[in-house]
């Protein structure tokens, strides 16, 4: 048994008819390797079954509601709890394209995840042409961070097609308190909340120029300078201002979603890397930034600024998923779309982005699990909601857009014996962080990369894909001349 944190909660509490606070993943298969050739809801519910147990988040837990709402639920094994609930099957009319599998996808994300169950879905998706079959899964960001995510991902993967010998479950069923004991807490909690609170502020104090939004705010960064000198850190760097411009995906989020996903060749961004200088990171920013740049331009609505990106990053720091809750901050870096030549845009993206890393290792980024403690829980499911809803009619933009990078696997995995060709995110959009997500994952030899939109604001990103594809080739250009010279 345990309690969500203070940012699992907030994953809940910031869900509204539009947002939808699940991450997804869009795996295509090859079930040649599959008994019969195919693979089914039973065969995979019967792997889940028996590996449910070796999940980050166990896959049978589910929430329990502390009552008048008084404090955070508690995760609990769900006694009836069944795979094939979670489980379903579709197929796709024929010939089976990518772009009627983005349809698809794009449909079930659309759907929020029943919260009476064990927060995850998964479909089955056949009839893809070549004979292939997609797995679309998805699970709330309240059980899982990435690296949550992908040591349950791990859980059910194999490294060969035939499944590895694994322990038996012999753990106990885990149970809620009772509703006394639930009680007791939450009214312990509520009075103790104003010194967290306190504590909480003070702790953030230091960091106010790195908060989206805040950080926009004319004294925010020279309070920052001012605590951080009292408490005698001077070697971290100042984040610099930023305005997030506006943008046509920078509005009120719809219901709708609209979903693209494609690939780029590992090797050709490490070639990238190395005639350019920098990481894997920085060309996959620069290449973000110019794909995003040529949309904007095509649409008359390129900002004369840069574009404010949020960058998730794990604060894990080489522990384990077996840590309680959500280990995740934001990194906020300016996205030099701004920027006409290509060479320049690099080398500005490659600056900015170590400017930012290196404030957000001073910081520890820990402001986001101080901050997500200061309302109490009776009122911080209304209030986040009421200003997640709010922010966009004042024209309050801390960020245009979320851009993610999560390190994979270089090597094949399997999935019932089915070898897993490829593994595209789909992560969340929000009204406070913009109606564009795009989220890269690498996976034995490819970069995959997932994007998801408001469909009223961005009705086709596999447009933006294409510019990605056509930003590679700009950078292997301008990477053959620096190793020419």
């Amino acid at each position: 048994m345990s309690q969500l944190t203070t940012v699992d909660a907030t994953f809940l509490n910031a869900e509204t008819g539009t947002t939808h606070a699940h991450i997804a993943g869009l795996g295509i298969v090859d079930p040649a390797s599959c008994p019969g050739g195919r693979l089914t809801v039973p065969m995979v519910a019967e792997l889940v079954r028996s590996r449910a147990h070796l999940a980050a988040r166990p896959l049978r837990q589910r929430l329990a509601q502390v009552p008048f709402g008084l404090d955070r639920p508690y995760w609990e094994d769900d006694p009836d709890f069944d795979p094939e609930w979670h489980i379903s099957e579709i197929a796709l009319p024929a010939p089976g394209t990518d772009r009627q599998l983005s349809e698809i996808v794009a449909m079930l994300h659309e759907q929020p995840l029943d919260r009476s169950r064990p927060l995850w879905e998964m479909f089955l998706i056949h009839g893809l042409a070549g004979g292939c079959t997609a797995v679309y899964v998805k699970v709330h960001h309240a059980a899982v961070d990435g690296v949550m995510a992908a040591e349950t991902l791990a859980a059910l993967l194999d490294l060969s097609p035939e499944p590895r010998d694994l322990p038996a479950d012999e753990t106990p069923p885990t149970r809620a308190p009772g509703t006394a004991d639930m009680l007791g807490t939450g009214l312990l909690r509520a009075a103790l909340h104003p010194v967290r609170t306190a504590l909480s502020v003070a702790r953030a104090a230091p960091y106010l120029d790195e908060i989206p939004g805040v950080a926009a705010i004319p004294g925010a960064g020279l309070v920052s300078s001012v605590v951080q000198g009292a408490l005698r850190r001077p070697g971290v760097p100042r984040a610099p201002r930023m305005s997030a411009p506006p943008t046509p995906f920078n509005a009120p989020i719809g219901r709708r979603r609209a979903v693209a996903f494609g690939e780029l060749p590992l090797d050709e961004i490490k070639q990238i890397r190395r005639g350019l200088g920098g990481s894997v990171n920085d060309v996959v920013m620069a290449l973000c930034a110019t794909a995003l740049r040529k949309w904007l331009d095509k649409r008359g609505d390129l900002p004369e600024r840069p574009l404010v990106a949020a960058v998730p990053v794990s604060l894990r720091r080489g522990a384990t998923a077996a840590d309680p809750g959500n280990q995740v901050s934001i990194m906020t870096t300016p996205l030099a779309t701004h920027v006409p030549d290509p060479a320049d845009r690099y080398t500005a993206v490659r600056r900015d982005m170590d400017v930012a890393k290196r404030r957000f290792v001073g910081s520890s980024g820990s402001w986001v699990q101080e901050l997500s403690g200061v309302l109490p829980a009776p009122v911080a499911g209304a209030v986040t909601r009421l200003a997640l809803q709010a922010a966009p009619a004042i024209s309050l933009r801390p960020v245009n857009l979320i851009v993610s990078n999560v390190p994979g696997p270089q090597f094949p995995l399997y999935l019932c014996g089915a070898k897993v060709l490829g593994y595209y995110p789909i992560s969340v959009i929000t009204d406070v962080s913009g109606g564009l997500n795009v989220t890269v994952f690498s996976y034995d030899g490819k970069v995959d990369v997932g994007i998801v939109a408001c469909r009223e604001l961005v009705p086709d990103p596999s447009e933006i894909i294409d510019h990605l594809v056509d930003a590679l080739d700009e950078l292997k250009g301008l990477s053959r001349e620096a190793l020419e010279d």
